[in-house]
C-alpha cells in the first residue's frame, strides 16, 4: 500500500472511529506530514527518527515534541493493529521528556467580580435593541464561570442540551466525549432564562444556545473578542482568555476542598495527572494564606529569631 492511501486510511479510522474534531485531524495531518517530509520513506532507518526527534527538540517546545511524537506513533500503531505493516519502526526508539511544569494562569477573584459588576452595569443601562446581545454576553461569562467548560463548548451548546428548570447541560468535550455539568447558582439560572426569552426565535432558528445578531453560531472568535472588549471597559489590564475562566472554576474549587476526582470529572480531563496541575496552585496560595495569617506570626516567643 502506498503512503498516501496508508495515510488516508489514517485519518478515515481518526475521524469516523475514533470521532476525534477537526482541530485533531488537522494536527495530525500536519505532524505526519512534516514527520514524512524529514524521513522521505514510507518505514525509515532507526537513525533516520532519532534525527528527526532531535530537529524536534531544536525547534519545538517539549510539550509541542511530545505531542508531535505521540501522533506518528498512534498512526504506526494503528498500521501494526491492523497488520498493514509488520512492525512498528517506533517501537526502538527510546524518548525521554523532562518537561518544566508550567502553571495554568487563573484570573484573580477581584477580576472577576470586577467583571462581572461592569458587565451587569452595562446589561441594566441597555436600551431595548441591545438587550437581548448585553443578555447573551453576560450569560456566557457567567456560564463559563460557572460550569469551566472550554470556549468551544460553550460555543456548541446546542438548544436541546441545556435544561433551564434543573441547570443540568450537556457538553460536547475533545474526542467527542460527552458530559454533564450542573448549574447550582440560582441567579445565573434567571439570567439564562432571560437570555433565552429575549433570543427565543433565534435560537429555535439556529438550534444553538448562544446566538450572534444573524441568527447563527455565537462563535469562538466572536467569544473572545467579547470578552476582551469588556475586560478593558472594565478597566482590567489582564489579558483574560477564555480557557483561564477553566483554570480559575477548578483551582478556586480545589481550594474550597473539592475533591480533585470530582474537579476532574466535572472538567472531563479523561487523566487525572491533567487536573493535579491545579493542586499545586491551590497550594501555593495555602502558603501565602499561612504566611499572613498563621497565628504563630503573632506570638512572641523569647530566644526565638
Amino acid at each position: 500500500m502506498r503512503l498516501e492511501d496508508k495515510m488516508a486510511t489514517y485519518m478515515e479510522y481518526c475521524e469516523y472511529r475514533k470521532e476525534l474534531d477537526k482541530k485533531t485531524l488537522k494536527a495530525y495531518r500536519i505532524d505526519l506530514c512534516q514527520y514524512f517530509e524529514f524521513v522521505c520513506v514510507d518505514e525509515p532507518e532507526k537513525e533516520k527518527i532519532e534525527d528527526y526527534i532531535t530537529q524536534l527538540h531544536k525547534n519545538y517546545k517539549q510539550k509541542t515534541v511530545k505531542r508531535k511524537i505521540a501522533s506518528i506513533k498512534a498512526y504506526y500503531n494503528y498500521l501494526e493493529e491492523t497488520e498493514i505493516i509488520a512492525e512498528n519502526p517506533f517501537r526502538k526508539i527510546k524518548v525521554r521528556f523532562k518537561e518544566n511544569v508550567t502553571l495554568p494562569r487563573i484570573i484573580p477573584r477581584e477580576e472577576i467580580e470586577q467583571l462581572l459588576n461592569y458587565m451587569y452595569k452595562c446589561l441594566n443601562e441597555s436600551t431595548t435593541s441591545s438587550r437581548k446581545y448585553m443578555l447573551r454576553d453576560v450569560a456566557v461569562i457567567e456560564v463559563f464561570f460557572a460550569t469551566g467548560a472550554r470556549v468551544y463548548e460553550i460555543s456548541n451548546i446546542r438548544k436541546d442540551c441545556i435544561d433551564l428548570n434543573t441547570g443540568l447541560i450537556r457538553l460536547m468535550g475533545k474526542g467527542r466525549k460527552e458530559r454533564y455539568v450542573q448549574i447550582s447558582s440560582t441567579s445565573i439560572l434567571e439570567m439564562l432564562k432571560k437570555y433565552y426569552t429575549e433570543n427565543e426565535s433565534a435560537i429555535k432558528r439556529s438550534g444553538y444556545f448562544f446566538v450572534n445578531n444573524r441568527e447563527n453560531r455565537y462563535t469562538e472568535q466572536s467569544i473572545r473578542l467579547m470578552l476582551k472588549k469588556y475586560t478593558g471597559r472594565a478597566g482590567i489590564e489582564r489579558n483574560i482568555t477564555p480557557h483561564m475562566f477553566r483554570h480559575s472554576f477548578a483551582t478556586y474549587l480545589i481550594e474550597e476542598g473539592v475533591d480533585v476526582s470530582c474537579v476532574q470529572q466535572i472538567l472531563g480531563h479523561s487523566s487525572i495527572k491533567t487536573t493535579q496541575i491545579y493542586i499545586h496552585i491551590a497550594a501555593k496560595k495555602q502558603a501565602e494564606i499561612l504566611k499572613e495569617m498563621h497565628p504563630r506570626n503573632n506570638m512572641n516567643i523569647i530566644g526565638a529569631a
